[in-house]
C-alpha cells in the first residue's frame, strides 16, 4: 500500500476509539517510524493546566501499536502492548505534541519502540519505551 492509503486506514481504525476521542492523527510514516500528532487542549490537562500525563501515554501507546500493525502482518496476528514506561521530561499546555515511534527490536513475538514525544520546535516532552507483542489469530 502507498504511504496515504496507510495513513487513511489508520484514521479509519481511529474512529470511535481513545484516539478519536484525544483527536490523535497519524500524519506520516517511513520505512521504521510512524508519526502522530496531538492538540494540547483543555480536554488532555490536569487539574493544574498542563498535558496530564496518562494522556501521553494514551498517545504514545497509540502510534506504537499501530505501528506494529503496519510493520506486521496484523491479518494474521492480534497486536498488543503488554509493558508501557514514560519519562515526563517538561510540560506543555498548549499547541500540538508529536509522537515518533521507530523500532528498537523487531522480533517475531515482541517488539520494542522507543517513542519520542515533543513539542512544535522539538523540544522533548516525553520518553516513552513499549512492548508489544504479536499473538496469532485462531484460524476459523
Amino acid at each position: 500500500m502507498k504511504k496515504e492509503e496507510i495513513l487513511a486506514k489508520c484514521r479509519e481504525m481511529s474512529k470511535d476509539t481513545l484516539m478519536e476521542t484525544l483527536n490523535i492523527e497519524f500524519i506520516d510514516l517511513g520505512e521504521d517510524f510512524v508519526l502522530a500528532k496531538m492538540p494540547v487542549t483543555s480536554k488532555v490537562h490536569q487539574p493544574d493546566g498542563v498535558l496530564h500525563g496518562g494522556a501521553t501515554v494514551a498517545l504514545a501507546e497509540s502510534v506504537g501499536s499501530v505501528a506494529s500493525h503496519i510493520f506486521l502482518d496484523s491479518s494474521e496476528f492480534f497486536i498488543r502492548g503488554i509493558e508501557i514506561s514514560a519519562n515526563h521530561i517538561k510540560s506543555i499546555s498548549e499547541g500540538d505534541v508529536y509522537a515518533k515511534a521507530t523500532f528498537l527490536h523487531k522480533g517475531r513475538t515482541t517488539q520494542l519502540w522507543n517513542i519520542r514525544i515533543t513539542d512544535e520546535d522539538d523540544n522533548l516532552i516525553s520518553i516513552v519505551k513499549l512492548t508489544t507483542i504479536s499473538l496469532p489469530k485462531k484460524k476459523q
